[in-house]
């Protein structure tokens, strides 16, 4: 598949951002070994969700185009698909949980799309779409299942490894599973001997718990701080992960806060609570990464700071 994927990087490369490729003289002494962070938070829409949702869109026959596209999100991959939708000119419709962050539903029907409200279990979105696929006939874009949005999502991993060449390991997170199946197969393509390592909160483990049995257990009530990584895998992604991936790690909520502070103190980085996940995982200490270079995909920096200004205006003084 990684020619599915160079061909998603040809479709991109002038729309999507080069993200930049950081490193941290802190960060190295931290971990005794040679980090490079790929910061997808200064991505179109804020996330590597953008790269799977044009290249999705930019193939669709312009029968299906007309008709209009549907997804379900609790935030990244909602703004990125309306975004994407409407640079290609197509009508998209978004189904998106009640407890979803105003920041991302605020973003997202700006880009243009018509948004539906659902319940916040990850199968109430799902169920969403349901009857205005029917109705409609809406194409529907799945956030991480389609094997475009995985062709996209590797892209973050190729740009990477183009840019900084042999690593012995690649952290990312793990929800729905798009982007670590992207990244396992275009590292394993053409770093065959490195690791690929995925992080997934400690409240939201069915990645975890169903790379160990061998099948696929969907979450439940999912209480992560770490929204964006509160679905569940599917068939595809779920095979492209135990064939490629080598190993699922869990980090607690306090590890992906400290990761994230790590961020935005020591390299100024906005990054959302999902995207520190994979660093939370390098922080662990659950894998020997002494003298190793290390690859650490930053997915998202989508983040609501509506609080965190409003303690300043009024530490300030200021009414806003």
């Amino acid at each position: 598949m990684l020619e599915e994927i160079e061909r998603a990087y040809q479709r991109i490369k002038a729309i999507a951002n080069p993200t930049p490729i950081m490193t941290s003289s802190t960060l190295d002494k931290k971990t005794g070994s040679k980090c490079f962070l790929k910061c997808e938070n200064f991505q179109k829409t804020g996330s590597f969700k953008f790269r799977g949702a044009y290249n999705a869109l930019s193939q669709l026959p312009q029968a299906q185009k007309k008709k209009g596209v549907i997804t379900h999100s609790s935030g990244n991959h909602a703004q990125a698909l309306a975004l994407a939708a409407k640079l290609l000119e197509i009508e998209a419709t978004i189904a998106m949980p009640e407890h979803a962050s105003q920041v991302k539903v605020t973003a997202t029907r700006n880009y243009g799309a018509k948004i539906i409200t659902c319940g916040p279990q990850p199968t109430d979105r799902e169920r969403a779409v349901i009857p205005l696929i029917r109705k409609h006939g809406y194409v529907l874009v799945h956030p991480s299942n389609d094997l475009r949005i995985i062709a996209g999502a590797g892209t973050v991993a190729y740009e990477m490894i183009k840019n900084v060449g042999e690593l012995d390991y690649i952290f990312g997170p793990v929800g729905g599973g798009g982007l670590i199946s992207g990244t396992a197969i275009a590292t394993k393509s053409l770093l065959p001997s490195s690791k690929v390592i995925g992080v997934e909160p400690e409240k939201a483990n069915d990645a975890y718990q169903s790379f160990r049995v061998g099948k696929i257990i969907p979450v439940k009530d999912p209480d992560t701080i770490a929204d964006g990584l509160r679905t569940s895998l599917g068939n595809n992604t779920f095979k492209i992960i135990m064939k490629n991936v080598d190993q699922i790690i869990t980090v607690s909520e306090e590890e992906i806060i400290d990761a994230m502070q790590f961020l935005w103190e020591r390299l100024k980085l906005v990054v959302e609570p999902s995207g520190a996940v994979s660093l939370a995982g390098v922080f662990s200490n659950q894998i020997n990464l002494s003298s190793k270079r290390v690859g650490i995909i930053i997915s998202g920096g989508n983040i609501d700071l509506t609080d965190f200004f409003a303690r300043i205006r009024k530490r300030a003084g200021v009414i806003g």
